[in-house]
């Protein structure tokens, strides 16, 4: 609670200044000869209920200089303002996929699995996904419903589109559903576990293309052999401007996944602001009620006594 007007409660020094000028008002005088024989008679109600009415005209003086000097609530409010980053998920389910890892997990479960985690993780980003064997298959268009998405991801089969690994096609496919995004950062998520051997478009070609359209390709090489496509990866990610990556099982996987989280953040950018609501109509409506009240009462019997 604060005052708009904090300086305006000097006036309740006024306030005793009024009730000593009520109390000392005078009317006409009456003489009595002998005030012993009054004092002797017993006080009336309505003359013990009289500090009542002085009790009364000083809350309502009061009440109506605290509503003058406008009390206020104030209200804590925010705003999130996001710059999110949109990113495609582009996941080879090529039959190679289903080798099994030291956790006796196929490739592609683990790859699943390290995904889902990383989606839950994007709650302000717009992810879609192409998986790519032979040929690209968009499995979901930039999206906000990540659980949508993961429901989408988990029926996923290794061998589903052919043998073949099309990675050039692939990128293209990914980067054809980031060309109108207007997001902050727009990135590819590429995750093989081989080398380039079919499709239309080279890898290097593809990945210039996306780097013209200010595109960064996250490579990855899900791997037991060292140096299976590793070049070819790098140099993509090097003209994107990204970085490659090794993974050999489930836990060098999590970690790549949470590198690149760390490395494209979503920037969230919090506003707060205090909204103040006026308070004051309580108290001038107390105001009145005490003020209405000593007005009644002094008009009645309680207020015709004796000076």
């Amino acid at each position: 609670m604060k005052l708009a007007h904090p300086w305006l409660l000097l006036l309740l020094l006024v306030i005793p200044v009024l009730l000593w000028w009520r109390a000392h008002r005078r009317g006409p005088a009456v003489n009595f000869p002998d005030g012993a024989l009054l004092k002797k008679l017993p006080v009336s109600l309505t003359v013990r209920l009289q500090p009542v009415l002085t009790a009364l005209y000083a809350l309502g003086l009061a009440c109506l200089i605290v509503a003058i000097a406008r009390p206020q609530r104030g209200l804590q409010e925010s705003r999130v303002n996001t710059e999110g980053v949109d990113i495609v998920l582009l996941l080879d389910i090529s039959p190679s996929m289903r080798e099994t890892i030291s956790t006796q997990q196929s490739k592609l479960d683990a790859a699943k699995q390290v995904i889902e985690n990383f989606v839950s993780k994007r709650k302000d980003d717009r992810i879609g996904m192409v998986g790519f064997a032979a040929l690209p298959y968009s499995i979901a268009p930039l999206t906000l419903d990540h659980s949508w998405l993961i429901g989408r991801i988990q029926p996923l089969q290794a061998g589903a589109l052919g043998d073949g690994t099309a990675i050039g096609d692939a990128i293209a496919s990914a980067a054809n559903r980031l060309r109108e995004s207007k997001a902050k950062s727009r990135i590819i998520i590429l995750l093989t576990d081989g080398e380039n051997n079919c499709g239309e478009l080279s890898p290097e070609n593809a990945a210039q293309a996306s780097a013209a359209l200010n595109i960064k390709i996250y490579t990855i090489g899900f791997t037991l052999n060292k140096n299976i496509g590793d070049e070819a990866l790098k140099r993509i990610a090097e003209k994107s401007k990204a970085e490659f990556f090794r993974a050999r099982d489930l836990k060098t996987l999590e970690e790549v996944y949470d590198r690149i989280d760390k490395l494209e953040k979503t920037e969230i950018e919090m506003q707060q602001f205090t909204r103040f609501e006026e308070k004051a109509g309580g108290w001038l409506i107390a105001a009145l009620i005490f003020l209405t009240l000593e007005k009644v009462f002094s008009l009645s019997r309680f207020g015709r006594i004796p000076e």
